[in-house]
């Protein structure tokens, strides 16, 4: 089965995701980094990330989030794409 070459952008954002050494990035600095839903999608569906909800506690409130976090699958898609699957 081929491999489908990254785009500048998805490499950029998985680099992004590998720097955050497993601790993943917060949704809202995805955002901030010009990086769009469809992209995350798509990242997801290839098995090159993954999202995973949490709920903080925090005194009396709770605040659920999102992180984003590379997989094996994609880190191999940045270091050498023929090795991506």
């Amino acid at each position: 089965m081929a491999v489908t070459p990254l785009s500048a952008e998805q490499r950029r954002a998985l680099e992004m995701l590998d720097k955050s050494q497993g601790s993943g990035c917060p949704r809202l600095l995805w955002v901030a980094h010009g990086f769009t839903l469809a992209m995350l999608v798509s990242l997801v569906r290839d098995g090159l990330a993954d999202v995973q909800a949490e709920t903080v506690s925090e005194g009396a409130g709770t605040i659920e989030t999102v992180r984003i976090r590379i997989t094996g699958a994609g880190r191999r898609a940045i270091e050498d794409p023929a090795k991506a699957q």
